[in-house]
């Protein structure tokens, strides 16, 4: 009885370890992939929708909505699984304070934009006017914010991480994680030209975050 008694907090300790250094990256890294993999076929099938004028985002809406709001919020969790695993693993190393909260803030505005959805424009979904909506509604404005919040969040979770890989005199990703910003937000300021450019920055940061993540906690060891 003695020996169960000391054995099973070990065995606890054992498996919660491998929880941390096992499911939480894998998850962290499925992310993105999920993300981008949804939202295409979606966006091949549903009727109405374009990806030259329509955002992800309004995947959200009509019959078939409840898709992409599952699809919002398993991924916020999946990012708040990358936070945690960047946590663990750059415990007391520069970045790993600041990195892990960031990634947070980005994982919550997922959550925030399955619960309050983009408002209908641009034809979508189908039947609607092609013009885009003149004034935000209430959800729509909260489904901004959240996403725009999310994505400065990401990117200075990217410099953050730049931090982290020159400590280490790794300078190809310490560059790389430095240009990721770029690409995001170049592709955001591109959404005035074309909705594809704003979907093209949104996916490079979220495929980014999934490399970066693979590079830090996958395989356990740096």
């Amino acid at each position: 009885m003695t020996t169960q008694t000391l054995d099973r907090p070990a065995a606890l300790a054992v498996s919660s370890a491998r929880t941390v250094t096992r499911f939480l990256p894998a998850a962290g890294i499925a992310a993105g992939p999920l993300f981008l993999a949804a939202g295409l076929v979606q966006g091949l099938t549903r009727d109405g929708f374009d990806f030259s004028r329509n955002a992800l985002s309004q995947l959200s809406l009509g019959d078939l909505g409840w898709i992409q709001i599952a699809v919002f919020l398993a991924t916020g969790v999946l990012v708040l699984c990358a936070a945690a695993a960047v946590r663990h693993r750059l415990r007391d190393t520069p970045g790993g304070t600041w990195a892990p909260r960031l990634l947070t803030a980005f994982g919550a505005s997922f959550l925030l934009a399955g619960v309050f959805r983009a408002d209908p424009g641009a034809g979508f979904p189908a039947g609607t006017p092609e013009d885009r909506v003149p004034t935000l509604s209430a959800h729509g404005t909260v489904h901004l914010l959240a996403g725009t919040v999310g994505y400065l969040a990401l990117c200075a979770a990217f410099l953050v991480l730049a931090r982290h890989f020159a400590a280490r005199r790794q300078r190809g990703w310490a560059l790389a994680t430095r240009l990721v910003p770029v690409g995001v937000l170049a592709g955001f300021a591109g959404s005035a030209a074309t909705v594809a450019a704003f979907t093209a920055g949104a996916g490079f940061g979220l495929i980014a975050l999934s490399v970066v993540t693979a590079r830090l906690t996958w395989p356990t060891r740096q």
